[in-house]
């Protein structure tokens, strides 16, 4: 991983067409600018729990170049599709009211394998959700980065998922603790930086910040565009990580469990932006 395996010059920019860009991909696309952009803490955050670990060091380094690429990527879509949209200056707010907490000296998972387990749930996420916008988008530039961007997540989830298989010889995090880190890093997407970042990047300056309707407006717009297969695959690669069998009973019904909770939750935003409105 010590190189980019696309870079903004292989975007088709040219194939731009703005008579195909849906409202709601562009505003889920602004707000995913400010969250790759801001991989630079991160990469903060791991030196300083790998700080031992050249190896891993050099990869995470390596991971936070290509993430900071797909904000640059996705920032210019949003202002060709935008022109009034001011990339810089909305990441600059983003940065003022969100930082992730790049301090702390061990890892908040509880040990480096838990941190490993996190990252590649991370990785889950992102690949399924590009993999499904760029199913979804008929924008032939929007469609192109959020192809790469989903084939680039899902060589992050291998690279982070080797590391892990040799943070587990060392630390032995079993079963169960893999399960319990994965499940808390899967229900921390609830909290401020998708909410923040769909703020700072949509919302006009002088509105106050509401999480709620913030996070309801961002999943409203997110969860639509998943299909079974996206699901499907998002759910063996989380039980790889997690040691369990992708192919199994119990696979099956997570999956039927994970659809259910997905079509529950969509319902219960549109309940509230109902009440709200």
């Amino acid at each position: 991983m010590g190189y980019k395996y696309w870079t903004l010059d292989d975007v088709p920019w040219d194939a731009f067409d703005p008579s195909r860009v849906d409202p709601d991909h562009l505003k889920l696309g602004k707000a995913a600018a400010m969250v790759e952009f801001n991989a630079a803490d991160y990469v903060s955050y791991l030196e300083n729990v790998f700080r031992e670990d050249p190896v891993f060091l050099a990869a995470a380094r390596a991971w936070g170049v290509e993430e900071t690429q797909h904000g640059e990527a996705l920032g210019r879509w949003a202002m060709m599709a935008d022109p009034d949209f001011d990339f810089d200056a909305r990441f600059k707010r983003f940065r003022e009211g969100f930082r992730p907490d790049t301090e702390a000296s061990e890892s908040i998972r509880g040990s480096r394998a838990g941190e490993l387990v996190a990252r590649c749930m991370v990785e889950v996420g992102t690949s399924s959700y590009y993999g499904a916008l760029g199913d979804a988008t008929q924008e032939p530039v929007f469609k192109f980065i959020c192809r790469k961007i989903a084939a680039d997540e899902l060589r992050h989830y291998k690279l982070f998922y080797d590391h892990l298989k040799r943070y587990l010889d060392i630390e032995g995090l079993g079963t169960l603790g893999r399960v319990r880190v994965a499940m808390g890093r899967i229900t921390e997407t609830e909290d401020d930086e998708l909410s923040y970042a769909y703020y700072a990047a949509n919302m006009d300056p002088d509105t106050p910040y509401d999480r709620e309707a913030c996070n309801n407006a961002y999943f409203r717009r997110a969860f639509r565009y998943y299909k079974d297969p996206h699901i499907d695959r998002g759910l063996a690669m989380v039980f790889k990580a997690c040691g369990l069998k992708p192919r199994s009973t119990l696979f099956r019904i997570a999956a039927g469990g994970a659809k259910w909770l997905m079509v529950r939750r969509q319902k219960k935003i549109e309940r509230d932006l109902a009440r709200a409105a």
